[in-house]
């Protein structure tokens, strides 16, 4: 073991809450700020290219490589859990997809413990960290390091959706991160003049140009303890063991999967799980590694009647011409992610804020870039925000370098089916709206004959996905809460010296994606860190439907 350097804070992680911390808690310049990552440099069209976004995530340069257990109500499929491992953390390989969540999410979030996390406490945070280029006025931030930007929304495409929306009786919003999250309308997407705004560009590089912010490679092992303080990370780097102290704090931003997994390698878990490997226990906390959450969803596609689609640039050429526009202009169609529409709507009547999210896109064509349609096609994600599903992660072995074991126990609920059936019926309705009749062919996926309670339970076991938005496992809550991980803090609830602060802490699942909550929860934690008073609570109110108790739209 080489000996120790000190610093006053240790990061764990170079992740979307992470980078943010770097950023805050180096600000002022009195402290000096370590960020440990394992993964490597985020340079690269393949990160930096928007378009790009199916290769990094299926790329073990850049991923964790992560997948779940067999999956007891998928028939036993294991769907893979891509997490970033690279600069920027998953910040760096994700859809881009900007979306805060629904203001009662963060009150829900208070209500089940999170005290000081209510939306009115979160909303100015989300402020802070933002600069939004077409936001509604009053309710973005304006001058923060991450740039919110929207497509250009060319294709005619984009306009049917949300105008089929209207015409199925839905609300339209010009911004669900504004003031008015249910509805149809434009899509967010963190890209600044053509580039990927990850949380590496917009928080860890300015960081790291200060003279007391700075980043070490390395594969986190434990954390080190005297007594029951965290004083340091023992880490590996190129085949040698080392240390770095902490003079304040150690702060664990690894991710919902890594974060529960070196608190368990640590002694910190469910004293029982960890002395069957060897560990010798720091703090019993059951709630480790629990509670694991994520959204799941499927793609209904439609052929498109007209050759308008993004399918006709699915060639060699193609791919060569946009590749090249970008690299000479940052420019084009490599500029955008194509999720450029999108909408939040309640499944049924007595529901009081959206709990089905759509990401449309003009192509039929898999996540994983694999399995495009033969024709020209269109296609809506779509999935359920609030599943009773909890699953959770566990460790294999002591051996850091194992991939701990993950069990997301989808689709565990009854409601769950129920859910997902009708997702894909109000898909189907909304489609079938004439804003879409210049464009709309058969359905390629389910298909028509996929009508059955029964046929769709089928389909729905074979094809479900998930969005990638796993998060729960270190649960904030009160201090006498026996499966919280975590106080309102963030401190590791039974040691001291030691937070958690990444997506892994939320109580429960946001509405949409997660890099937006990620970032501000790195955000506000570092006001509470360096023991700042909070941002004074907000006290602007969000909009409900009024018919929301008696009707579904």
């Amino acid at each position: 073991m080489t000996s120790a350097q000190e610093f006053d804070f240790i990061i764990v992680g170079a992740g979307s809450a992470g980078c943010a911390m770097a950023y805050r808690l180096s600000e002022d310049g009195r402290h000096t700020v370590l960020v440990l990552e394992y993964g490597g440099t985020d340079m690269g069209p393949l990160i930096q290219m928007p378009s790009a976004l199916s290769y990094p995530m299926n790329m073990a340069t850049y991923d964790w490589g992560y997948a779940s257990e067999p999956e007891p109500h998928l028939g036993g499929r294991k769907l893979v859990c891509p997490r970033g491992k690279v600069v920027g953390g998953s910040s760096s390989i994700n859809g881009m997809v900007y979306v805060r969540g629904h203001a009662h999410d963060y009150d829900h979030w208070e209500e089940q413990g999170a005290t000081g996390w209510g939306y009115r406490h979160v909303l100015p945070y989300f402020k802070r960290m933002e600069s939004s280029h077409g936001g509604q006025e009053g309710w973005r931030g304006t001058d923060g390091p991450l740039h919110v930007t929207r497509g250009s929304r060319k294709n005619p495409l984009f306009h049917a959706f949300v105008e089929a929306g209207r015409q199925a009786g839905y609300e339209v919003t010009d911004d669900y991160n504004g003031e008015k999250q249910e509805g149809f309308g434009p899509m967010e997407m963190t890209i600044w003049k053509g580039r990927r705004w990850s949380a590496a560009n917009a928080y860890l590089k300015p960081a790291l140009k200060r003279p007391n912010a700075s980043m070490q490679r390395g594969l986190a092992r434990r954390i080190l303890f005297e007594g029951k303080r965290a004083v340091g990370v023992e880490y590996e780097r190129g085949g040698r063991i080392e240390t770095v102290r902490a003079r304040r704090e150690v702060i664990i931003a690894a991710s919902s999967i890594n974060s529960p997994k070196l608190l368990k390698l640590s002694g910190i878990g469910p004293a029982a799980e960890l002395r069957e490997h060897g560990i010798e226990v720091v703090a019993d906390r059951p709630g480790v590694g629990e509670n694991l959450q994520d959204h799941l969803e499927l793609y209904i596609q439609m052929e498109c009647t007209q050759p308008i689609t993004l399918y006709k640039h699915l060639n060699l050429f193609s791919k060569a011409m946009i590749g090249a526009q970008w690299l000479f202009f940052r420019s084009g169609l490599g500029a955008t992610n194509h999720f450029e529409s999108a909408a939040f709507i309640r499944s049924g009547a007595g529901v009081k804020y959206p709990d089905i999210q759509y990401h449309f896109l003009p192509v039929a064509i898999r996540y994983d870039g694999k399995a495009a349609a033969e024709s020209h096609g269109f296609q809506a994600h779509v999935g359920p925000m609030r599943s009773p599903s909890r699953g959770w992660v566990r460790l294999r072995s002591a051996d850091p370098k194992d991939a701990p074991a993950i069990q997301f126990n989808y689709m565990s609920d009854e409601k769950d089916w129920a859910d997902f059936r009708n997702c894909i019926r109000l898909t189907r309705e909304i489609f079938a709206q004439d804003a879409f009749k210049p464009f709309v062919g058969r359905e390629i996926s389910p298909g028509p004959h996929v009508e059955s309670d029964e046929a769709l339970n089928d389909y729905i076991r074979e094809e479900v996905e998930s969005a990638f938005h796993p998060c729960g496992t270190c649960r904030m809550g009160a201090p006498d809460d026996a499966m919280a991980v975590i106080d309102p803090e963030c401190r590791v609830i039974g040691v001291e010296g030691l937070r958690v602060v990444d997506s892994s802490i939320f109580p429960r699942i946001n509405n949409g994606n997660l890099n937006g909550p990620s970032i501000m929860v790195g955000e506000k934690a570092s006001d509470l860190i360096l023991g700042r008073d909070p941002l004074p609570p907000s006290n602007q109110e969000p909009w409900i439907s009024p018919r929301w108790e008696t009707a579904q739209r």
